[in-house]
């Protein structure tokens, strides 16, 4: 019995060892497009404002100014109360930008190093939609969804979302969505991996949830392998998220900075 015990012990550096050695599949990346919210305007060429429409993210986008603040190298974007439903009859408003029709990202690595202020109601989000979204309506073109935080959380979801999931159901096997500890009102980086077999998400550089592609991704399993286009918007309400309270207006969420990476293999 001590003899097996030694030979347990003195192999489990060997497998820790093992265990960190990077995958066959795994990529090298290089920095090809990086957004420091420098000066003190959002760039029109590469972002535009999100477009007011029916789903819960999206019924309060605004492109009212107040929503919106480049200043100190970091990007605001704000949620607040409507004061004025004569002209708007949304209860609040939120601003978010994306590169919708603007910018397109090839598979690859994202980062987005953000802060989130907590408030009851406030939803904010990094994630990711086909840049060809004409021909890839939802859910058949997927959606992978950075970072989502809810309300004043001490964690952050990260999800895909695909023909697979939502119509068929099928969200367990393989796990699609999990919630993991962030750094509560403090910066974190939110980050995932696109590889043709599988999405690996990260927080503050560790791996969290490994989304792989099964059954070669029939039945839509896996149509996330295409270019993409990046949203990053505050949001309030819904049916996910719930009420708002009123009191807790204004809040905002602070990007630093985004970073794209290409792989190199």
């Amino acid at each position: 019995m001590n003899r097996l015990l030694s030979i347990v012990i003195s192999a489990l550096p060997i497998m820790a060892l093992a265990s960190n050695d990077p995958a066959p599949d795994q990529y090298k990346w290089r920095l090809a497009w990086e957004e420091n919210f420098d000066g003190t305007q959002i760039d029109s060429t590469a972002w535009s404002k999100c477009t007011r429409g029916n789903p819960d993210w999206q019924n309060t986008q605004s492109p009212d100014p107040r929503l919106y603040e480049v200043s100190d190298g970091t990007l605001k974007l704000r949620g607040i109360v409507n004061d004025d439903t004569t002209k708007d009859p949304a209860p609040y408003l939120t601003g978010g930008i994306w590169t919708k029709d603007k910018k397109s990202f090839d598979p690859g690595r994202f980062e987005i190093r953000a802060k989130l202020h907590g408030a009851k109601g406030a939803w904010p989000a990094i994630w990711l939609l086909p840049y060809d979204h004409k021909n890839n309506m939802w859910p058949n073109g997927g959606e992978i969804d950075i970072m989502e935080r809810l309300n004043n959380n001490h964690g952050a979801y990260q999800t895909v979302h695909s023909h697979y999931t939502h119509d068929l159901g099928r969200t367990a096997n393989p796990q699609s969505t999990g919630i993991y500890p962030i750094n509560r009102e403090e910066f974190n980086v939110y980050g995932v991996e696109m590889y043709p077999d599988k999405i690996v998400f990260m927080i503050n550089g560790e791996p969290t949830l490994t989304y792989p592609k099964v059954n070669d991704g029939a039945e839509g399993q896996f149509p996330f392998y295409i270019p993409q286009y990046l949203l990053i918007d505050m949001q309030l309400g819904g049916q996910w998220v719930g009420d708002v309270d009123p009191a807790d207006l204004p809040v905002e969420m602070e990007i630093d900075w985004v970073r794209y990476y290409e792989p190199v293999k």
